[in-house]
């Protein structure tokens, strides 16, 4: 197996284990077990009939459309059983931390910068956070560079779990909730912004995944890959990444502490996925001898 499936059967048993212990908590706790015992069981049966049957579009499973089901069934399931693991939300404090840091609310302060043009721009670039991975991740099959994209997706879906993880640890809903009350002025853009938002609202609602900002380290880790296999599309991605950055708090979808915890999550993922993928690869180099 690849180390990224490695990664994802130990994730699907954390959630497991996890909903496993807090079951008394959670309502029909058997459908979260059931939905992660059998993501795991068709993973691995798609393992199995890839060793023995080459295909594109079997390929194109295992390398992009598993994947995305794993991230969001995963994520839509975690919006549900977090209330229940850990009923606490820490909005409160990433707010005081925000005011201790810039002596006013981020959100409230970038409201005389906003204009339904600079609005729809940024929502745009918020948005894009949903596709730069899979532009990547075809660059790199198109061209053929199997060796990159298998580091790429690791690194990628580490990412994602290891911001999951972080929601669970210290959930908050984010300043588009809490402090909407104190905003003067509501956001609104040209053409596409209200219809991204109201969709991205009716899809996620409060799942209590403000706390590290997996918009910011996902999207600096497609980057940093950029910068090391594909330079060209680096420098395309890159004025996209920054207005994403800035997107996160002036849409009032993160706090600014937030975006700080997204990217140490981004240094935490580089460092550790790309030392753990160097142990994995010297290791099977080593066997195959």
């Amino acid at each position: 197996m690849r180390p990224v499936d490695v990664l994802t059967f130990g994730f699907l048993t954390f959630l497991f284990i996890t909903t496993a212990i807090f079951s008394g908590r959670i309502p029909n706790a058997y459908l979260f077990l059931t939905v992660y015992l059998s993501l795991a069981t068709a993973f691995s049966l798609l393992i199995h009939f890839k060793k023995r049957h080459d295909g594109k579009i079997l390929e194109m499973i295992y390398d992009f459309i598993f994947p995305t089901i794993v991230v969001v069934f995963t994520f839509d399931s975690l919006g549900r059983l977090i209330p229940y693991i850990n009923p606490v939300t820490y909005d409160e404090l990433l707010i005081k931390l925000d005011y201790i840091i810039f002596n006013a609310h981020p959100t409230v302060a970038l409201e005389r910068f906003t204009t339904p043009i600079v609005t729809e721009l940024l929502q745009l670039a918020y948005t894009s956070y949903y596709f730069l991975p899979i532009i990547l991740g075809v660059a790199l099959k198109v061209k053929g560079e199997k060796t990159q994209f298998d580091r790429g997706i690791f690194l990628v879906i580490l990412c994602f779990f290891l911001s999951f993880i972080g929601y669970i640890l210290m959930p908050a809903i984010g300043p588009r909730f809490t402090i909407n009350h104190l905003q003067s002025t509501e956001l609104h853009g040209i053409f596409l912004r209200d219809i991204i938002d109201s969709t991205l609202n009716a899809l996620e609602g409060k799942k209590m995944d403000a706390f590290p900002s997996g918009h910011t380290a996902v999207t600096l880790v497609v980057l940093y890959l950029a910068y090391k296999f594909q330079r060209v599309i680096f420098w395309i991605f890159l004025p996209l990444v920054l207005a994403l950055l800035v997107s996160t708090v002036y849409l009032r979808y993160h706090y600014v502490i937030d975006v700080i915890a997204g990217i140490l999550l981004f240094v935490l993922t580089v460092y550790s996925g790309e030392k753990f993928y160097n142990w994995w690869e010297r290791n099977k180099k080593v066997k195959s001898v």
